[in-house]
């Protein structure tokens, strides 16, 4: 029994010692994994590994006791979460006792301390003690990246476990470290000795009087001069030693009399990336610096400063010497002030008064700009920065502007003042600020005003942006100014020679009448009025086009003044008003003009939008106006009346859907559900007690045997019922739905049958899942194989399919494939397969009308990938199996497929693919040659390499498809031509003299920008090969 049990004791103790020797003997490394795995399973403990271990941890050959203690390390760092207490203190006097031995056995020691460094087990004290012994007994810069690499993971693993204990160390703990990294070259270890250090000085370890020596320690390498090798596998980056080296240089203030002489010198010298790295370490370090610690230096600094920003050639420079200087200012600015202290504030800003102001001066010379961007980035920096320079500043400008007469001199001294101006916008309006402006403000709104009435166009300008600033600042401007100011913006917003003018004038009017409603109101919004009436009579007496142009300047004033609720009040029923106006008795004003007055409503509408109380104002107001309208336009008159054909054309009625659309998407439920519940009477069963003006002279019966006209109007309906928000309840839906069912399949009006098709696919894709909408679905499918079958109605039938699909594509659901592949079988249809071709691009392309994400549509994420994953196959199958006649349709629906695919999800199948679109491009049809050049343009850039096994039949193709008929299609193949250029030059250098010699004739093109794509390819082309291309 007894030797029974003794054999069961010495068989792990055997099969561990064989490991053992198989490890140090026999070089083999799997036994130290099987080792570490048996000690966490339990089989072993780690002293039976040290007693195992026990002969070749007191070998005489050093590589032997190498490889032991390499075995115990590896051990230890897979089993240090095991050890006690008891263990790690033997382990530990072990391991320091080793670091004396031979220096090919010291790599092995450092890895077991790292491992004994991540023990929660370790003592108080022992911390101290390793590195007490590493620092005495180990020359750490003498041994490979990877052992300093590792000598460093143990401090800082120690400073995260036991700060206290090293903090008690004092100063020769920080003492040790410098000895440990002086000297360090390898990136990958200063990335970490840089955390180091910078934990040193945030944690608040004692530096004692080793502060300069840790900075000559950190700063010899700034600034950093690396490049990383190429295919580098660690991933190292200038920026990233850069930023760490830069976090260490500016993290206390104790560095400053060391660290500013050094980046004056650098920002002195020769070299970009010098200037730059100074610069932005400038910046950093003013967050943490004080007066006192830049009094010294900013002489000096300032002078360097100035000098980049003067002379330098770098746009970059300039930007980090301003920033700089922001930077000091705001740090002297900050700085709380004994009552005895000198204020460095006001001396440093008098300085730079001194050196800039004078140039302020000369606005024709090139240092005016440079003089004014410093004294800019000067005052930004803090408040009193800002009343400093600007109050010395403003009235020098004030007077150089009346000074000079020339324009150009005196729209840059109004940028300038433009620039002051901000700022005192951006430091938030304190009192001082006001009191600065409130002074000068008679000067400036005289200066603003003599600046509007110019005859130069690029002096109006800027003088609009300083009133926009001007206004900005509350209380400055009186009523009196304000209505100046109105006038001005009103004159300038019917500027007929300068667009620029009246655009910038109409953006201001926004911005202001936002701060000042009652003043637009009063002043502007009646002069508007006023104009649109008088508009409205030219326009129905055909007068010239400056009136027309007039009448739609005054519709984008109106709109862009409408920024503030209670000015929407005021312009919404001007807007309504002339819209019934000018379609009122037999003069009635041109499809234009209708849709012109719709463009200013949306454009109302969606101003609106981010006040639910306007919003919610304009919906009530316009929606049941317009519906109105419509309605009485589709009911014939006892006498003829061209009413009807102008509201109810087709590009009306769009205009209309865009703001029923955008005056409904952003409804809450609970008023949409208050809409919903007056419009759906309305074209269900003909309730029009809702509409103003109600007394028509029939009833309203869209869908119940109702004329042509009314079915149009099916279109408005369906722009306000697909932009509900989802959780809205639709009344009487199942009714609506059928109804729209038998529209959709209605010969009698395309147009009509289009907008219910487009209505019954909206309702489709929001519809939850469930019993319903599977009868919903049934009747579309039974409907379409109905109409597809044969008779008038194929074509209808054809768009309810390609609705439906593309409502169904949008949320994944599982009959999207099924229908998908109806469509695609139709491609072989000799009537409807060109049809069903487009249809594809309709499938990938985003609607403006309904199934949006602004119309609360479900559209998922990724649908084109997926839609490509599952039918680009099938059309690929397809095209081989078809007839000569019908292969188009399939090349001009993966066409259209493939270029509003992201080229991400392209490129992989680019191989395979390239083939058909190359075939795409002999095809007859200008759309599919148009869309296939769309898609092959990013292909020559992204995939040069495949793209380049095709040369030959590319610039063939390409050459062929510059001279087509159709001038887009002229412009997209010399695009393609251009990107070819792209391609790697030994390819293409064989078809340059041809190309040069094809290009010649499109140089010769009746269209302008024919011209203009030919010789910029045809230049590249010549380039091809040449140096420096």
């Amino acid at each position: 029994m007894a030797a029974a049990a003794a054999l069961e004791a010495a068989a792990p103790t055997g099969s561990l010692w064989g490991l053992v020797q198989d490890f140090v003997m026999g070089q083999q490394e799997s036994p130290a994994d099987q080792v570490a795995a048996d000690v966490k399973s339990g089989s072993y403990t780690v002293l039976q590994v040290v007693e195992a271990l026990g002969s070749s941890l007191e070998n005489p050959e050093p590589r032997t006791r190498a490889r032991g203690i390499q075995l115990l390390s590896q051990v230890l760092l897979h089993c240090h979460s095991l050890l006690l207490e008891k263990e790690v203190v033997h382990l530990i006097l072990f391991y320091e006792n080793r670091l004396k031995d031979h220096h090919l056995v010291i790599p092995s020691v450092l890895q077991g301390l790292r491992a004994l460094s991540l023990c929660v087990a370790l003592p108080p004290g022992l911390a101290v003690s390793v590195l007490k012994a590493i620092f005495q007994e180990v020359h750490v810069q003498s041994l490979p990246q990877m052992d300093r690499n590792v000598v460093y993971s143990i401090i800082n693993n120690f400073m995260k476990s036991r700060e206290e204990e090293l903090k008690g160390l004092g100063a020769d703990f920080t003492f040790g470290f410098i000895q440990v990294m002086d000297g360090e070259k390898d990136p990958r270890n200063l990335l970490v000795a840089f955390c180091i250090v910078r934990d040193l000085i945030s944690r608040d370890y004692s530096l004692g009087p080793f502060v300069e020596e840790l900075f000559e320690v950190t700063s010899c390498y700034f600034p950093i001069d690396f490049t990383p090798p190429p295919n580098d596998p660690h991933g190292i980056q200038r920026e990233d030693l850069i930023l760490s080296l830069r976090a260490v240089l500016a993290s206390t203030p104790r560095f400053a009399e060391f660290l500013l002489p050094l980046l004056i010198e650098k920002v002195d010298s020769e070299m970009l990336s010098a200037k730059l790295d100074s610069l932005q370490t400038l910046n950093a370090a003013c967050t943490v610096y004080g007066q006192k610690e830049l009094k010294d230096f900013l002489p000096s600094l300032w002078s360097s400063i100035r000098r980049e920003v003067f002379q330098t050639a770098s746009e970059r420079v300039e930007a980090e010497g301003l920033a700089a200087l922001h930077s000091l200012t705001a740090c002297l600015s900050r700085s709380v002030l004994r009552a005895d202290a000198e204020d460095l504030l006001d001396s440093f800003l008098s300085n730079i008064l001194q050196d800039c102001r004078h140039h302020l001066c000369e606005p024709d010379m090139k240092l005016v700009w440079p003089s004014a961007k410093l004294l800019q980035a000067a005052a930004g920096a803090s408040p009193r920065a800002c009343a400093y320079v600007t109050s010395s500043v403003l009235p020098l400008l004030l007077e150089q502007f009346h000074r000079h007469s020339q324009s150009s001199q005196r729209r840059t001294i109004l940028e300038m003042m433009l620039g002051f101006l901000k700022l005192q916008q951006k430091r938030g309006y304190e009192d001082r600020d006001a009191k600065l402006l409130s002074g000068f403000k008679d000067q400036l709104c005289s200066l603003v005003f003599m600046t509007l009435a110019d005859s130069s166009t690029q002096l109006q300008l800027v003088g609009i942006r300083t009133l926009t600033v001007l206004g900005a600042q509350p209380d400055l401007l009186s009523s009196e100014d304000l209505e100046l100011a109105v006038g001005h913006l009103y004159r300038l917003s019917f500027l007929e020679e300068s667009q620029s003018c009246r655009v910038a004038a109409m953006e201001a009017s926004g911005t202001l009448a936002t701060l000042y409603p009652l003043a637009f109101s009063s002043h502007l919004v009646p002069k508007l009025a006023e104009e649109l009436h008088l508009g409205a009579s030219d326009l129905t007496r055909g007068d010239g086009p400056t009136k027309h142009s007039r009448h739609l300047l005054t519709l984008q004033a109106l709109s862009a003044v409408s920024t503030h609720p209670s000015i929407v009040k005021e312009t919404l029923p001007v807007l309504l008003q002339h819209l019934c106006q000018i379609n009122k008795g037999n003069m009635v004003a041109g499809s234009s003009d209708n849709i012109a007055v719709c463009q200013s409503l949306q454009q109302v509408a969606e101003k609106c939008q981010q006040d639910p109380t306007s919003y919610w104002y304009f919906h009530q107001t316009a929606i049941p106006c317009l519906l109105a309208l419509a309605v009485r336009a589709s009911m014939p008159e006892k006498e003829p009346s061209v009413l009807r054909n102008v509201l109810l054309e087709d590009e009306v009625l769009a205009a209309m859907v865009s703001v029923i659309s955008t005056a409904t998407t952003h409804l809450s439920p609970d008023l949409a559900a208050q809409s919903v519940a007056h419009i759906m009477p309305l074209f269900l069963d003909g309730n029009i007690s809702f509409l103003p003006e109600n007394n028509f002279p029939r009833r309203f019966q869209p869908f119940q045997d109702g004329s042509s006209e009314q079915r149009r109007l099916v279109a408005l309906l369906m722009a306000f019922i697909c932009s509900l928000p989802r959780k809205v309840e639709i009344p009487q839906l199942n009714q609506l739905m059928r109804e729209l069912l038998e529209l959709s399949c209605c010969q009698s009006c395309p147009f009509s049958s289009t907008a219910a098709a487009k209505c019954f696919a909206g309702l489709l894709n929001k519809h939850p899942a469930g019993q319903q909408l599977d009868e919903f679905l049934q009747l579309a499918i039974e409907k379409v194989e109905t109409g597809l079958g044969s008779g008038p109605c194929r074509m209808q039938a054809f768009t309810l399919l390609l609705w439906v699909t593309k409502a169904l594509v949008l949320r994944y659901h599982p009959l999207s494939s099924s229908l998908t592949e109806q469509l695609t079988g139709l491609l072989n249809d000799p009537e409807l397969g060109p049809a069903a071709a487009d249809g594809f691009s309709l499938l990938m392309s985003d609607c403006s009308d309904v199934l949006t994400r602004a119309g609360h549509a479900e559209v998922r994420i990724m649908f084109r990938q997926r839609f490509f994953t599952d039918n680009v196959p099938a059309l690929v199958q397809g095209f081989h199996a078809a007839l000569p006649d019908v292969k188009p349709n399939y090349l001009k629906g993966l066409s259209h497929v493939l270029n509003r695919l992201p080229k991400p999800v392209l490129l992989p199948e680019l191989p395979t693919l390239l083939s058909l679109l190359l075939e795409a491009l002999s095809c007859p049809d200008s759309v599919v040659q148009l869309s296939t050049l769309s898609c092959l343009q990013p292909l020559l850039l992204e995939a040069p390499q495949v793209m380049s096994l095709h040369v030959d039949t590319l610039v063939t193709k390409f050459l062929n498809l510059s001279s087509s008929p159709s001038m887009a299609v002229r412009i997209a193949a010399l695009q393609c031509m251009h990107a070819l250029t792209r391609l790697p030059t030994p390819v293409l250098l064989p078809y340059k003299p041809q190309v040069i010699r094809a290009l010649a004739k499109p140089l010769d093109d009746k269209k302008r920008l024919v011209r203009k794509e030919a010789v910029s390819a045809r230049g590249e082309w010549f380039l091809l090969g040449s140096p420096g291309s």
